[in-house]
């Protein structure tokens, strides 16, 4: 009897210790030429106030027992809904004037992922993405393909034009110029400012059952053509989960997060040379992407909590909560 008493008790102990983890959020705005100057202190306290009320909501899921993969999902729709960023209704304009939307998300406890790239009127992309995760057997969906399985699964449409706004579109102006004004499309396109080329949100989540999430949302780039699309959908460059190492959403210049395998490399670098998550984030976005000319940034948490947020541009929008911690909301390097 003592002896079931005491592997009754260690039993006990073990369920306790899987069950109590600490619980994290991190969650990111873009990353790009975020200049002060630009940004005026209201502007600055209204991304701040939207940046907090995403990872506070994401957190309360965390903190009431729930899973990882709902606080990324419901910390990422805030950030679509709001015209602020370039996801959902702040997309950016394609070349024709339009707006294609990206996302997707990965539970880090079973490695499942869902992606969808090209749809025009999901107004949550990162809710669809987990559904074609959830319900299909799929991992990624594109264009209207991805959208005959949204009306299928009872996805309410709107309509394209509920993402304008007239910021991006005079962004869209601006770029059509350059672009029209330069015969090679190459060199048109390296015409533009930094800041077209990028801006997404994401969200990375540990819950109190040890699970690890990721999810990310864009736009995509702005008068982008022949339904082009970047890193954000793709599992393994813009998003990656695994229970074992860590998450992470990435941001940046999309075609150097994917030839680089961004997301997935942070993590091999964490399980398989087993250095820390602040060390293995930053060897990836300082010491391969942006000597190869990638700029962005990422936010990860490994499956301790630690959160690191590297990011090689002049600012990222960010924040991050962690238990028994208030939200930390970041612009810049300090």
């Amino acid at each position: 009897m003592r002896l079931f008493s005491t592997v009754f008790t260690i039993a006990l102990a073990a369920i306790s210790f899987t069950t109590q983890a600490k619980v994290g959020i991190a969650i990111h705005g873009g990353a790009g030429t975020i200049n002060k100057a630009n940004l005026t202190e209201a502007q600055q306290a209204a991304y701040r106030a939207k940046l907090k009320q995403a990872v506070d909501v994401g957190y309360a899921v965390l903190a009431n027992g729930g899973k990882s993969l709902d606080a990324v999902t419901i910390a990422i729709n805030v950030l679509e809904d709001s015209p602020f960023f370039n996801a959902g209704k702040g997309a950016v304009y394609t070349f024709d004037g339009e707006h294609e939307l990206d996302a997707s998300i990965m539970d880090g406890a079973t490695r499942n992922a869902g992606a969808v790239a090209g749809v025009k009127r999901i107004k949550n992309p990162i809710d669809l993405a987990r559904e074609v995760m959830d319900e299909s057997v799929h991992v990624m969906l594109s264009g209207a393909g991805a959208e005959q399985f949204a009306a299928r699964q009872g996805f309410e449409f709107v309509d394209n034009s509920s993402f304008d706004t007239p910021s991006r579109f005079k962004a869209l102006e601006r770029a059509k110029a350059k672009i029209n004004a330069v015969e090679d499309e190459q060199a048109a396109r390296d015409a533009l400012p930094k800041s077209y080329l990028y801006g997404t949100v994401g969200a990375v989540a540990l819950d109190a059952h040890g699970n690890l999430a990721a999810g990310t949302s864009t736009g995509g780039m702005t008068a982008k053509r022949y339904g082009r699309i970047g890193d954000s959908p793709v599992i393994g460059a813009g998003t990656w989960a695994d229970n074992d190492s860590c998450a992470v959403s990435a941001t940046g210049h999309g075609e150097y997060f994917i030839r680089y395998q961004v997301a997935a490399d942070i993590c091999a670098r964490m399980k398989y040379q087993n250095k820390p998550v602040e060390k293995a984030a930053a060897e990836v976005i300082h010491d391969v992407l942006l000597p190869a000319g990638g700029t962005g940034g990422v936010i990860v948490i490994d499956h301790q909590g630690a959160i690191t947020m590297p990011f090689n541009t002049s600012g990222m929008y960010r924040a991050s909560r962690s238990e028994g911690e208030q939200a930390d909301v970041r612009i810049w390097q300090h």
